[in-house]
């Protein structure tokens, strides 16, 4: 492997995986206020990317207009989903919530499909140019811009959580239900903030991928790829789901060019990052950052 392909490797590996932390920080997000793990993240994914491809294609809006109603309808679906599905089941076995986000996935891949059909359909072009080159190499637009916005959206969470009033208000909650409520925190808005907050950002990514690969039903399988991301950084790590997306983009890169240069497996890029899973369960099952809980019996 020659310096030029191992740094476009690289560099490919840790473009996806900004996006792959994105959606990762979504994932702990929710955990972190709620202490749920929501299966149903691709399906964000899913639902953000086709409501922006119909608002483009079939209310012709430019690309920023139908983006930014896309970002609107994705907070209100993130409140309502907690208020009318998830509310109700507050103080039931953390199981049931689970089996609950279960079902919302599949129900919203089997809606998607009904409504929009299980073919890929492709985004109309939205850079003038498809490729820039970037110290010497080629890589494509959307990929640059994505990872703009990636960066954009790590800022906006370090400035949330550091600085304003609802971030403090869901880092109490997350730290401690009962006694943020007895302060005077709405833990129920938390709540329903931090299902709209993931919403939003899910669907962010979920556009990106759209544009680069087209819409489809694929989309949703993004909810399983993160979780090594998630598990590895650990579980209730923002900075963690940031580094671990990184790492599993760049290993998936790495893995794809291994696979066909030497083992011919033929699907090292897809199950390369939950090698890495099962070794960090085996090794540090808290993650790199995620808190340790020492239970006395």
């Amino acid at each position: 492997m020659d310096a030029t392909l191992l740094f476009q490797l690289v560099l490919n590996g840790l473009i996806v995986g900004a996006l792959y932390g994105v959606v990762a920080m979504s994932f702990v997000l929710i955990y972190k206020a709620s202490q749920v793990v929501n299966f149903a993240q691709g399906e964000f994914l899913l639902v953000g990317a086709w409501v922006c491809w119909w608002l483009l294609t079939t209310w012709q809006l430019p690309f920023w207009a139908g983006f930014l109603v896309t970002l609107a309808f994705m907070t209100a679906f993130g409140v309502l989903l907690q208020v009318i599905v998830l509310r109700p089941l507050i103080g039931e076995p953390v199981i049931s919530v689970i089996m609950a986000t279960v079902g919302l996935s599949i129900f919203f891949q089997a809606l998607m499909k009904w409504m929009f059909g299980v073919f890929a359909q492709p985004f109309p072009p939205i850079f003038a140019a498809e490729r820039m080159r970037v110290l010497g190499l080629e890589v494509q637009t959307v990929y640059l811009a994505s990872l703009v916005v990636s960066a954009l959206i790590m800022l906006g969470f370090w400035w949330f959580f550091t600085y304003s009033k609802h971030g403090l208000a869901m880092r109490a909650t997350a730290f401690d239900q009962q006694v943020a409520q007895s302060l005077g925190v709405s833990v129920p808005r938390v709540f329903a903030m931090s299902w709209a907050i993931s919403a939003v950002v899910s669907a962010v990514a979920g556009v990106v991928v759209g544009v680069v690969n087209g819409v489809s039903s694929a989309l949703s399988f993004y909810g399983i790829k993160v979780f090594p991301a998630v598990i590895l950084g650990g579980l209730d790590s923002i900075v963690g789901a940031v580094l671990g997306g990184l790492i599993v983009g760049v290993l998936e890169n790495l893995a794809q060019y291994v696979d066909a240069e030497w083992l011919n497996w033929g699907n090292m890029y897809q199950i390369a990052p939950f090698y890495a899973l099962i070794l960090i369960l085996l090794i540090k099952p808290y993650g790199l950052f995620g808190t340790r809980n020492i239970e006395r019996v």
